[in-house]
């Protein structure tokens, strides 16, 4: 397998041994620990492609943090001392990114790279993700490119209240070895400005909306403060379909979830928006 270090790590994977369609892109955005990925998990986990062979699933998830540049020596010494700002669209390798994402929605397999937090490094081991129906692509920053963004036929923005993210992100970093103090620097001068800068417009751009309340005891108005947005929910035309469309069985499964599953926190209250299914063509 080839090495993902610096390399374009997207075309040397053999082929699956099944045929190959252009898949149905779903891009997920949100904050910092807003739960983009246990968001996509449940999901795969519902639809039961979790206990599926990785060489057959039908859906598949794919993040971006796996896409974080290689650093120089100057950049993690920075990074070990929390001084390297991760929320950037600038950390990201966005061609090789770019790349890979058309690779997949042309049917292609891929092979993506593999990024340590602990070290703040790319790995050599990189991963294979094989020809898929649907792939789930998360990340906070998945949609500030236009080149990137206009590849996907679904974009969902996962809305938390930041106080909790802000709670998930430290517990989560803290579990990585990291200082409190040094994580909470990191969140006030990084984090926070670069959520409000780059991806914070992302709703607007979003053809849906998951909200989530800080906790089930909130009053109404509450609720209804957190989950009121203006109107940002694309509404495409319902075109007769002798197959089920993955954006249908994608958010039919998401509300299911969403209506049972409980979080720490509370749990999600609301999908909000309306999405038929999108024209054939971005199916074939």
């Amino acid at each position: 397998m080839a090495s993902a270090g610096g390399g374009d790590c997207e075309g040397a994977a053999p082929e699956a041994d099944r045929p190959h369609q252009r898949p149905f892109l779903i891009g997920v955005s949100g904050g910092t620990a807003s739960g983009k990925s246990t968001v996509c998990e449940k999901i795969m986990e519902l639809l039961g492609q979790n206990e599926v062979d990785h060489r057959q699933r039908k859906l598949v998830i794919l993040s971006q943090d796996r896409f974080y540049k290689v650093l120089t020596a100057e950049q993690k010494a920075k990074a070990l001392k929390g001084q390297y700002n991760f929320d950037h669209p600038d950390a990201f390798d966005n061609d090789l990114m770019h790349r890979t994402l058309k690779n997949i929605v042309e049917g292609k397999t891929v092979e993506v790279p593999t990024y340590d937090f602990v070290t703040h490094s790319r790995l050599p081991e990189t991963t294979v993700v094989y020809p898929a129906d649907v792939v789930l692509f998360e990340g906070i920053l998945v949609f500030y490119s236009q080149e990137v963004r206009d590849m996907f036929h679904l974009r969902l923005f996962v809305d938390t209240d930041s106080d909790v993210r802000l709670s998930r992100r430290v517990l989560r970093d803290v579990h990585r070895g990291r200082d409190l103090e040094q994580i909470l620097t990191q969140y006030t001068t990084f984090v926070k400005p670069a959520f409000e800068e780059f991806c914070l417009p992302a709703p607007l751009v979003s053809h849906s909306l998951l909200c989530w309340p800080l906790s089930e005891r909130e009053t109404p108005r509450r609720q209804g403060r957190v989950c009121s947005r203006p109107k940002r929910t694309q509404i495409w035309h319902t075109v007769g379909t002798s197959s089920p469309c993955p954006c249908r069985v994608f958010l039919q499964a998401a509300r299911g979830w969403l209506s049972r599953s409980r979080w720490p926190a509370g749990r999600p209250s609301l999908l909000h928006g309306h999405l038929s299914c999108p024209p054939p063509s971005v199916l074939t």
